[in-house]
This record gives C-alpha cells, structure tokens and sequence, in this order.
C-alpha cells in the first residue's frame, strides 16, 4: 500500500518541474486533461457497474455520501467564518461583468455524473468482466497527475507569490483543517480505518482524483463514495457562492476547494469582482496540489 500509494504523487511533482513555452502544446496538455477525466470517470463507473452486491450496496453509498458532504459542509464552513472572522475581506459585488449562465454551469457539473453512469450502465449491462480496468485506470491517473503538474507549473503563477498571499493561504488551511477535522467526526460513522476516512475527506472537490485514488485503495464502492462526495461539493459551491460571497467570501471562496482555480472561478469573478480572483487561485491552487499528496500519504498508513 505505501509504494502504491505514494507512487501516484511522482508523476505530479515530475510534471511540477518541467517548464514549457509552446502555448500550443500546452493547449493539447488542456484538451488531453479534460479527456482523461471522463475516461478515468468512465472506468470509475465501469468497477462499480461490476461489483458485486451493488445493487444490495446502494443504500449505505447513499448514507455513506450524505455523512460525508453534510460533515464536511458543516466543519468547513464553520472553519472558514471563524477564519473571515479573524482575518475579514471585502468585496464589491457591484456586479463588474456580466452574470455567467449559472444553468450553463450546473449542467456542466452534470457531466462528470454522466460519465460515471455511462461507465456503471455498460459494465453492468454490456461489457464482459474487465479484470485490467484497475491497472489502467491507475495508469491513465498517473499521466493525468503528471499533465496537472505540467499545467500548474506552466499557469504562469509562480509558486512564492501564491504562497504570499495570505488570504488565500489562510483559506486553503483553514479548508484542509477543518476537513480533517470532519473525517475524525466521521471514522466512528464510516467504520474505516480513521487515515482512509481522512483520505476520504482530503479530496477537496477534485472528483476524478479522488473517486480513482479511493477506488484504487478501498475498492470500486468506496471510490463511488469518494466521488459523488466531491462532485456534490462543487454543485453546493456553484450555489452557495452567490449567496456568500457579499458578506463571508472566505466562506464562498473556501468551500469551492480545489475547484475555486478553475470550474468555480467564473462565478468568483463575477459574484464578488476582481478582488476575489487571485485569492480564490491561491487557494484553489494549494488545495489542488495538498489534496494528491494527502490522500497519498493517509493511504499509505494502512
């Protein structure tokens, strides 16, 4: 378990080091990335459409996932008012840019769910049992990992002066603390290990980190749990963000997780103005390169 575990974080930090230039291989890292998502999410669906027992399973997924994004819902927002209350931001939410087609938003965050199902439907009912889907969908993570480090590295955001910024430093900890802080509350209702319940926690809204990473670890059932965990936290953030961010962006900008980088940023932009923009990258930036490498490290300890 500790090499395999830890084995995932090299190609995140190989991709890290490496710079590049040319703004049209950088374009194809962009569009390879967003196809290995779906892919890696399709083979998700496919281990779960052929595990057995799942249809006697879905039940305790259901409990397993609302435990999760109702815990981590509480300590993390709970986290991030105390952190707005000690270190307070203003925004101004006079509305700089036009409203982004929020329909438009949510659909998209639709699409990961689309993906699973599609994978779940020809596993259950189509394919053949796929007994080198894990293996490959370990490997399609790795060059994902490595071509997320390729584009962290190359996003023009040098790593110290994300770090300067104390907003959006204090924000991803705060996030990372107060997830913790849920798994502890959690490892007695999810009967795991309490390192896995952690690592279940540590996903920080990435879901096709952290469905595989679980999967991989604790079998198809829980990376389905892992998953539909942090997929929901993006469609909370996508509606909590309008709501919040006027008197508590902390809170709004925090609860994005990783997301706050990229999927979220728009509705940031356009919720809270210019001033939330490099805080929110900040934080969405740590938080996309903490979650891999503790989810790693928790797994390790088994």
């Amino acid at each position: 378990m500790l090499s395999g575990a830890l084995l995932i974080l090299a190609p995140l930090f190989l991709g890290f080091a490496i710079a590049l230039d040319n703004r049209r291989l950088m374009t194809l890292v962009h569009h390879t990335v967003e196809a290995l998502v779906y892919f890696i999410l399709a083979l998700l669906g496919l281990g779960l459409g052929q595990m057995e027992g799942l249809a006697s399973q879905l039940g305790t997924m259901a409990l397993q996932v609302f435990a999760l994004v109702s815990t981590l819902l509480v300590c993390n927002l709970a986290g991030l008012w105390l952190f707005h209350r000690l270190r307070p931001m203003t925004v101004a939410t006079s509305g700089e840019a036009g409203r982004p087609g929020y329909r438009r938003l949510f659909l998209a965050g639709l699409k990961p769910l689309l993906a699973v199902l599609a994978g779940l439907l020809a596993g259950r009912f189509l394919l053949p049992p796929v007994p080198w889907a894990e293996s490959l969908a370990t490997w399609a993570l790795m060059l994902l990992l490595f071509l997320i480090g390729l584009q962290l590295k190359n996003a023009g955001l040098p790593l110290r002066r994300l770090l300067v910024n104390r907003q959006g430093l204090g924000i991803a900890l705060t996030v990372v603390a107060s997830s913790l802080l849920a798994g502890l509350v959690l490892v007695p209702v999810l009967a795991l290990p309490w390192h896995d319940v952690l690592a279940l926690s540590a996903g920080f809204g990435w879901y096709s980190l952290s469905g595989i990473v679980i999967g991989d670890a604790l079998g198809p059932a829980w990376g389905g749990v892992a998953f539909l965990n942090d997929v929901i936290r993006e469609i909370i953030a996508l509606a909590l963000i309008p709501l919040l961010i006027g008197a508590r962006p902390a809170m709004a900008i925090g609860y994005g997780g990783a997301t706050a980088m990229d999927f979220t940023l728009p509705v940031i932009r356009s919720s809270g103005g210019l001033a939330c923009v490099p805080v929110a990258i900040a934080s969405g930036f740590l938080l996309s390169f903490l979650s891999p490498v503790l989810m790693a490290v928790l797994l390790s300890l088994g």
